[in-house]
C-alpha cells in the first residue's frame, strides 16, 4: 500500500501523530491566560514547574524535583508525600515570582483519583495559591502524610514540611 501524497494530504504533527502532545487542550490551557502548574511523574521522581506562555516559547518561571527534598531530610522518591512536599516547594518558589493563580497541566497521564499528580496540586493549593482542584480527587491526609510508608518517614515528612514552609 502506498502513502498518500499530494496537494490535498495535511500531515499532523510529530507530537500529535506520536500521541506526545494534545494541541486542543494546550490550546485551551494557554487561552486561559494564566501560568500552567505543569506536573510529571517518571519511574524515580516527580517533576513540577510553573510554566508561562510566551510567543516566542514558554518561560519556565520555577521548577522543583523530589530529589531536592533530600535538603530537607526526606528521601525523595516518586510516591504521594514526595510529590505533596514537591507541590509545597514549588508554591513557594512560585509566590516568591508573583504567581497567585495557576491552572493545572497534567498532559496526557493518567487521571487516577487520589493519585500521585493530585498530591502534588494539593501541595501546590496547601502551599497557599489558587488553583481550581476538587477535593474528591485529591489523596486522603494520611495518605499524603506518610502514615503509609514503613519506618519513620512521618516524622521525616513533617520535619520536611516545616523545613521547606519556614525555610
Amino acid at each position: 500500500m502506498t502513502k498518500a501524497t499530494g496537494p490535498l494530504y495535511n500531515v499532523h504533527f510529530a507530537r500529535r501523530r506520536k500521541g506526545i502532545t494534545d494541541y486542543e487542550t494546550r490550546l485551551a490551557l494557554l487561552k486561559s491566560g494564566k501560568p500552567r502548574l505543569v506536573v510529571r511523574k517518571t519511574n524515580k521522581s516527580i517533576i513540577v514547574q510553573v510554566i508561562d506562555y510566551n510567543v516566542d516559547g514558554d518561560k519556565t518561571m520555577c521548577a522543583a524535583n523530589s530529589r531536592e527534598l533530600t535538603k530537607y531530610g526526606f528521601a525523595g522518591k516518586c510516591n504521594t508525600p514526595s510529590a505533596y512536599l514537591v507541590g509545597l516547594l514549588i508554591a513557594k518558589r512560585a509566590k516568591e515570582k508573583g504567581v497567585k493563580v495557576a491552572i493545572a497541566d497534567i498532559g496526557r497521564q493518567t487521571r487516577t483519583k487520589g493519585g500521585i499528580l493530585f498530591a502534588a496540586l494539593k501541595g501546590f493549593v496547601d502551599g497557599g495559591i489558587k488553583l481550581p482542584l476538587g477535593e474528591e480527587i485529591v489523596p486522603s491526609e494520611e495518605r499524603v502524610s506518610g502514615a503509609h510508608l514503613k519506618g519513620d518517614a512521618k516524622t521525616a515528612f513533617e520535619k520536611a514540611k516545616s523545613g521547606i514552609l519556614n525555610g
